[in-house]
């Protein structure tokens, strides 16, 4: 007889857990998160209360801080959508951050070498970043299903070589005529810059497209044939094959609209903000990896994703503020991130499972069988 039971209780699995439950469950484990990272303020002599109150102050209740917030939030939101798009189907993309680069790079090529009228460069760019980066997961997504390649090890390889690629780029063949510390390529036309809000570095184009990706996928999963094919993918392969889905058709389907999204959110970074092709660790501060989190948090929802990339947007936000108020190290966002991470995962069992009270008759039951093994 286990503790639990002897106790009066037993663990049962639950079919589908309740959306109250899911929501008080990531709401705990990024509470706890949270308390840990109170509690490693302590120990670099901050007060958590007071730094709290400062990162709040300094981007919820501040105009520009809280559109920094927001403008953070954009290339997460992207990729994040695209990534529960993915694990809806168990397709495990952890290339996010090398399909913002190959998006970023489709841009710049395109606003650098491609003569079209100034009317056609913006959505020409975000075509091709959709492109490069569709492409850019298309090869893992071929791989896994023709030959049994685990995604996850091909998708955070292709990372590194995008990231490789840019920087070839902007030292050798795109260097800009100006550069001369740090490595970069030619600046892209006035003409051609996102639009803003106000002086802000918040490029609202891309907002907006990632608000309309959300809804669309969404729509996607709830109402569309290829929606319907990629949940049955992802609860039941075996039925999915029993009904006839194209396993690989609709894997690449999935995988071209989940790594285009990141493509988007790199066009938008070097578009809207750095209106060149610069250092890739600059394009992306590690979005892809923590769009990871943003699905995650999101539990399979691409509405809950507007609300999980703008927590970590957040996040990255209080980077600074932690760095130039509190005289905290910057890194100290990955850390955030990392306890983040590891509580949502921890937090899975109570998703999983529910404990439930013996009856009496049942307790009886049991302690009648343990006097009888003692004997």
């Amino acid at each position: 007889m286990s503790l639990l039971e002897r106790l009066g209780y037993r663990l049962e699995q639950r079919p589908v857990p309740p959306g109250r439950v899911v929501f008080l469950v990531t709401v705990g484990a990024i509470v706890a998160a949270l308390i840990v990272t109170g509690i490693i303020f302590s120990l670099f002599g901050v007060n958590p209360f007071y730094a709290y109150a400062t990162i709040a102050e300094r981007t919820l209740f501040n105009f520009r801080g809280f559109t920094e917030v927001v403008r953070k939030s954009i290339p997460l939101l992207l990729a994040g959508v695209g990534l529960v798009l993915a694990f809806r189907a168990q397709f495990w993309n952890i290339g996010a951050e090398g399909q913002i680069l190959a998006g970023a790079v489709a841009a710049t090529g395109l606003a650098l070498f491609v003569p079209l009228p100034v009317w056609l460069m913006i959505p020409g760019m975000f075509l091709a970043g959709f492109l490069a980066g569709g492409l850019w997961g298309l090869v893992p997504a071929y791989l896994k299903v023709r030959l049994g390649v685990n995604e996850i090890i091909t998708t955070l390889m292709l990372n590194y070589v995008a990231l490789y690629i840019v920087r070839w780029l902007i030292n050798g063949p795109w260097k800009g005529a100006s550069a001369t510390g740090f490595s970069y390529s030619d600046k892209f036309d006035r003409a051609i810059w996102l639009p803003t809000v106000g002086t802000t570095r918040l490029h609202w184009p891309t907002l907006l497209l990632g608000l309309v990706l959300a809804l669309f996928v969404a729509l996607l999963l709830s109402r569309m044939q290829l929606g319907f094919e990629i949940r049955m993918m992802g609860q039941s392969p075996e039925a999915a094959r029993y009904a006839g889905v194209n396993f690989l058709r609709t894997t690449l389907i999935l995988v071209l609209f989940s790594a285009g999204a990141a493509g988007l959110a790199g066009v938008g970074e070097v578009a809207g903000i750095h209106h060149r092709l610069i250092e890739p660790n600059s394009i992306s501060l590690g979005y892809g990896y923590t769009a990871i989190i943003v699905a995650l948090l999101a539990r399979g929802s691409p509405l809950a994703a507007i609300l999980s990339a703008l927590f970590m947007g957040l996040v990255f936000a209080s980077g600074d503020i932690m760095k130039v108020a509190l005289r905290l190290p910057f890194q100290i966002t990955g850390v955030i991130n990392g306890l983040i991470l590891m509580f949502v995962i921890c937090a899975e069992p109570f998703l999983r499972y529910r404990l439930v009270r013996l009856s009496a008759e049942h307790r009886r039951g049991l302690n009648g069988r343990g006097v009888e093994s003692a004997d």
